[in-house]
């Protein structure tokens, strides 16, 4: 039985980005981008001013106050008409170009107007005072951003800015999910005897969208060989493929052969892990285009599921997506009190933190809370994450240091 290392990276290994995909810029948020940005032009194209006030030319300010003359007003979206001549200013708007020998913008609050002159007062002027030169942001050619970054707010206004309405990025995963077993029923309904509600999909369903897939859900597939193959069939066409339950080895256990027959390959099944051990991993036949799908398949319980897709499921769909892969996210925290595990298996423990961090560290302390099993969502919504504790019998005592996974 494979540990949890071991397993992440056998996941890890077969695990490929998908193919970059041509999108339109204002659909590309959070996406990764993936190919180098160039900028089409200087910027900005012009000298412009970057205050309201007056072009000036700095030689005819070695003297303070000194009267000009006010020649023209260039408004944001105008052109000046000519060059200033000795003596002449022109009043100006933010973002209007200056005329072409103005090296320097004066402030209103610094002037006084009368009629056609203005009055420059006694103050501490420079050449390019209020003034961006052209191409000081960025020269035509220059790189803007490098493939393989996220698309950010910022980074969008950019590409906007240099015309790039369309741009290649990596796709958000699709990510089926397939709820299997005949003792489900829909949320919606109520159970009848034996029977229970499907609550696991739209968990990994909301896991899977706010990690940035695209998930879809699969209509409740029974324990029998014929649905089973239809929709397992259905759920290979996405790029990873959730499998909720009959990968253990019940009687009704039929998902693992039914994926064998399909041309997913088994790459393993169980790993040291609590919640979670009856994990099965395989990768299905190739795809036009794609990289082949990857197959999980989850245990039936919710917490078993939970811990499943944060450990292995996640870190996959980072690849997918183009990302380095970002793990559990599992960071040091503080044991709040004594534990004692007897087990070979990583166990993940609901837990809630307990206090504000301190220390030098800045670690927060946490403790375990009740919890019934791996069927207990109730525990995990009480719980600020996972206390984890290795695979193999520990003692811990209140300030040593342990995992903690946080849930949100």
């Amino acid at each position: 039985m494979l540990r949890v290392p071991e397993a992440l990276a056998r996941v890890l290994e077969l695990a490929a980005p998908l193919p970059a995909v041509d999108r339109p810029l204002e659909a590309s948020l959070d996406r990764w981008l993936a190919d180098d940005v160039w900028a089409d032009a200087d910027q900005p194209t012009f000298d412009k001013a970057v205050v309201d006030g007056f072009a000036v030319r700095f030689e005819d300010l070695a003297e303070l106050p000194r009267r000009l003359r006010v020649v023209e007003t260039i408004l944001a979206g105008q052109v000046p008409t000519r060059p200033l001549a000795s003596g002449e200013a022109a009043e100006i708007t933010t973002g209007a170009p200056l005329p072409p020998n103005a090296d320097a913008v004066i402030m209103h609050e610094r002037t006084d107007r009368d009629g056609e002159f203005v009055a420059i007062r006694p103050q501490a002027i420079k050449p390019d005072m209020n003034r961006l030169a052209r191409g000081r942001v960025y020269r035509s050619g220059d790189r803007l951003l490098a493939g393989g970054v996220v698309l950010t707010p910022a980074r969008m206004g950019l590409l906007a800015a240099v015309g790039a309405s369309v741009v290649r990025v990596v796709p958000p995963p699709r990510v089926a999910i397939v709820p299997t077993g005949d003792e489900l029923v829909d949320f919606r309904e109520t159970p009848g005897p034996g029977r229970i509600r499907n609550s696991n999909a739209v968990m990994l369903e909301a896991l899977a969208a706010r990690r940035g897939a695209e998930p879809w859900t699969s209509p409740i597939l029974p324990d029998e060989p014929e649905a089973l193959h239809e929709g397992l069939r259905r759920a290979l066409e996405a790029d990873v493929a959730l499998v909720i339950g009959g990968v253990s080895a019940g009687q009704k256990d039929l998902v693992p052969g039914t994926l064998r027959a399909l041309g997913v390959r088994e790459v393993f099944h169980k790993v040291r892990l609590k919640p979670g051990k009856p994990l099965w991993f395989g990768v299905g036949p190739a795809r036009d285009g794609r990289p082949p799908t990857l197959v999980f398949g989850l245990p039936g319980n919710p917490l078993s599921g939970l811990v499943n897709f944060l450990l292995f499921v996640a870190p996959a769909l980072d690849v997918l997506e183009g990302r380095p892969p970002r793990g559990a996210g599992v960071v040091p925290a503080l044991a709040a009190k004594r534990l004692e595990h007897g087990g070979d298996r990583a166990t993940y423990l609901p837990a809630r933190i307990v206090g504000e961090p301190h220390g030098p560290s800045g670690m927060a302390a946490v403790e375990p809370i009740d919890w019934s099993g791996s069927a207990d969502l109730v525990s995990v919504v009480r719980a600020d994450g996972f206390l984890v504790l290795p695979d193999h019998e520990t003692t811990v005592e209140p300030g040593d240091v342990v995992g903690f996974l946080p849930l949100h």
